[in-house]
């Protein structure tokens, strides 16, 4: 496709961006809404989402504390249900409660990534528009410290990824010890989906392996939904502990 008629598809296709919040995480409560730089985590993400520039960016949570943290700073929020098994599950609902028939993709944006750059956002929505994808996420070189780190997630890829070179996901790990370790990365949580992939993911019961591992995305996979992977520049820190949270922290913190 040449560049000209790469941005009239870009201009036709339209996509939102929907970012998955609660308060009750097992591992660290509260999380959305401590603060870095005189700023809640889920609103640092929330101007991530915006500065994309690719769509409207709304914060779906069944918190009111939330969703009013997100209004207060003239953001954009929808009030879900509670109780989700999954974040993609709310992002349907919120998709849902919008009541707009304009949108083709919706990106799974996670509220715990601060630090993700906007320009692998922006490329994964880029590929996806252009490629027709139906679902497709992100993943980046797996590092030799994060090879036995179970809260990082593996993703284990048909052929290896370059830039612009994407693959097709064969498997999700958290453990690789009985693997081979070609085409093995390192999975960052945001996912882009079709309207029509997502409304049929969510119609779908959790399978066994999403539920013996908490990876949602094995959902697809043991449905034989094709999930594509685009390979970012740069590894987010995701925030799971109180660990996570100081690191990240300490690093808005000397960057600012």
């Amino acid at each position: 496709m040449r560049r000209k008629d790469a941005r009239i598809l870009n201009f036709m296709t339209k996509t939102i961006i929907l970012i998955p919040s609660r308060l009750s995480a097992s591992r660290l409560p509260n999380k959305p809404l401590l603060i870095i730089n005189n700023k809640s985590l889920i609103n640092h993400v929330y101007e991530k989402g915006q500065s994309t520039n690719i769509g409207d960016v709304y914060v779906a949570t069944g918190d009111k504390e939330i969703f009013e943290e997100i209004v207060k700073n003239n953001g954009k929020s929808i009030l879900t249900k509670k109780n989700h098994l999954t974040g993609t599950d709310r992002i349907f609902e919120a998709y849902e409660l919008l009541n707009r028939n304009d949108i083709d993709y919706i990106i799974n944006l996670q509220g715990d990534e601060p630090l993700i750059d906007v320009n692998d956002i922006i490329n994964l929505n880029n590929l996806s528009i252009k490629h027709n994808f139906e679902i497709a996420t992100l993943a980046c070189k797996l590092k030799t410290k994060n090879i036995d780190n179970q809260n990082v997630v593996k993703v284990v890829c048909d052929e290896n990824i370059e830039k612009n070179k994407f693959s097709t996901a064969k498997k999700f790990l958290r453990s690789i010890e009985n693997e081979k370790s070609d085409n093995v990365y390192h999975h960052i949580g945001i996912y882009i989906y079709k309207v029509t992939a997502l409304q049929k993911f969510v119609s779908l019961k959790q399978s066994p392996d999403e539920i013996s591992l908490k990876l949602e995305q094995l959902r697809a996979l043991d449905n034989n939904i094709k999930i594509d992977v685009v390979l970012a520049n740069s590894m987010p820190v995701g925030v799971d502990t109180i660990e996570d949270f100081l690191e990240i922290k300490k690093l808005m913190e000397y960057k600012s």
